[in-house]
């Protein structure tokens, strides 16, 4: 059955998103990726879809054509804050920006200062997000827009969730997505106060947690509907192995919790016209993918080795991500006359291993610290394999980007790799290399059968072509999401209150 396209008052569906991050403007992971697509993919469905996010200086310096839509005044210890609205770059979406310059224009990330120190006032920075997001639901900061759905990502605007269930005369349902439970907006309880919420909300059934703050724990508390980013991952968080503490308020959600598998934008990632590309390529005909393989090879440093597989990294370099794994095998791939490109950043003692690695081995191991959007695309497109090793992975998207370009991921069975990746051993339905256990052991056998099946040439381009051919797309994504959006509207009687 078709979900309904249509608001309670029968106008398109209207959904605002609330985030911290948005692609291309301000990207720390796979949040900004989502917060891009998923919007564009909803409108295409029929919806009436806008985004809040705050005034960072990237984000507030590109939405074109701002007005403002009201002058809020002085709160959460910032001088001056107005709501604007205007057209964000590239796709055209409408956007509020939260114009908070005290709070927002700063340098460094949009949580840390440019040494890597959390910023002391994360609370007030993010509350101040939530605390429009549920404001913009309830019809007091734009009179001529009030969406039927509140969506908020991730714990940066969480709080939205709390906010309107302080005020449950507002009518919009309210949709939380966990991105990564991992982090979790951890604050001294000490600054509930600033918060402005009824101090009821400070108890164990609301955003306390060990005598903290959690503003996670405000959407998964508080929402209608919880959603992760693949249905493995919803599983996880309920266990106490993936759940960081809050497992059981996730387990009492029960089935007001699911997963919704992210997708891939197509356009941006799309092997027979990117941009990016020295040659471009289809499943119909792979062979310019040896040509961005050389490219790849020349550009970086790597001997030119077409006969021998190439690895690739694309990630932050943590130990959640499994890069301490791959500095284990590496003598291994290595012995099999393979390549290793890494591309990321993340904690200074894996991305000096990593530099030694690329001494010791010149030609051979290439590691480039930081993030480049065209070279990512690029080595996506020329490596053979693709290594994703995660301890923990909500979702991941750059295994679904090799499959798009018949890089075969190499993957553990965890979270969303799970969800996309089948393993080569599964006759007529493999797409890359699965492994179980968060061993060196495991994934060295995992890159032995990578090897040994890269060695048998009309094997791996069968199953390159079957990796292409599967469909990752943001519209089954927001199909998914529509439907959710119904529940959600139906729940709203019920919704979770405070006691």
């Amino acid at each position: 059955m078709k979900p309904p396209l249509s608001s309670p008052a029968g106008q398109p569906l209207r959904v605002l998103h609330a985030a911290a991050e948005v692609f291309p403007l301000v990207k720390t992971g796979g949040l900004a990726d989502v917060v891009a697509a998923l919007p564009p993919a909803l409108t295409r469905a029929g919806a009436d879809v806008r985004l809040l996010l705050p005034g960072l200086p990237a984000i507030a310096d590109a939405v074109r054509h701002q007005r403002t839509v009201c002058e809020i005044g002085p709160i959460f210890g910032a001088g001056r804050v107005a709501l604007r609205c205007g057209q964000m770059p590239f796709s055209g979406m409408r956007a509020y920006v939260i114009d908070a310059p005290y709070l927002y224009r700063r340098d460094g990330s949009p949580y840390q200062d440019a040494a890597g120190r959390e910023w002391p006032d994360n609370l007030q920075r993010f509350a101040l997000l939530g605390w429009a997001a549920a404001h913009l639901a309830a019809g007091e900061l734009d009179a001529a827009w009030t969406p039927d759905v509140m969506h908020a990502h991730d714990w940066h605007a969480a709080s939205a969730c709390a906010y309107m269930a302080a005020h449950p005369s507002t009518a919009a349902a309210r949709v939380f997505t966990v991105h990564n439970l991992a982090f979790q907006g951890l604050f001294t309880n000490a600054d509930f106060a600033l918060l402005g919420l009824p101090s009821y909300f400070m108890a164990s059934s609301g955003l306390e947690f060990h005598g903290r703050l959690s503003l996670m724990k405000a959407g998964l508390k508080f929402a209608h509907r919880v959603t992760t980013v693949s249905p493995t991952y919803a599983r996880e968080i309920a266990t106490q192995e993936f759940g960081f503490g809050l497992d059981g308020v996730v387990r009492g959600r029960g089935e007001e919790l699911s997963g919704i598998l992210n997708g891939v934008d197509s356009e941006v990632w799309n092997p027979a016209r990117d941009p990016a590309l020295t040659a471009r390529f289809s499943a119909d005909d792979l062979s310019g993918k040896a040509e961005c393989k050389r490219a790849l090879q020349a550009e970086t440093g790597l001997a030119w080795q077409p006969n021998e597989p190439l690895f690739g990294v694309v990630s932050r370099l943590t130990s959640q991500k499994g890069l301490d794994l791959v500095l284990a095998v590496l003598p291994a791939l290595l012995h099999h006359g393979a390549q290793l490109l890494v591309l990321g950043s993340g904690e200074p003692g894996l991305e000096a291993a990593l530099r030694e690695a690329e001494h010791a081995n010149p030609g051979r191991v290439v590691t480039r610290i930081g993030y480049d959007e065209g070279l990512a695309h690029r080595l996506v497109a020329g490596a053979d394999v693709i290594v994703v090793p995660s301890r923990f992975e909500p979702c991941g998207l750059t295994q679904m980007y090799g499959l798009r370009y018949g890089t075969l991921p190499l993957v553990r069975r965890v979270g969303g790799l799970a969800d996309t990746v089948v393993d080569a051993s599964e006759a007529g339905q493999g797409t890359g290399f699965v492994f179980d256990a968060t061993t060196p052991a495991a994934l060295e056998q995992a890159i032995v059968r990578a090897l040994a099946l890269y060695r048998q040439p009309q094997a791996w381009q069968a199953l390159q072509r079957r990796a292409m051919e599967q469909d990752f797309s943001w519209d089954v994504a927001a199909a998914s999401y529509l439907a959710l959006y119904a529940q959600a509207l139906a729940a709203t009687r019920g919704a979770p209150v405070a006691r």
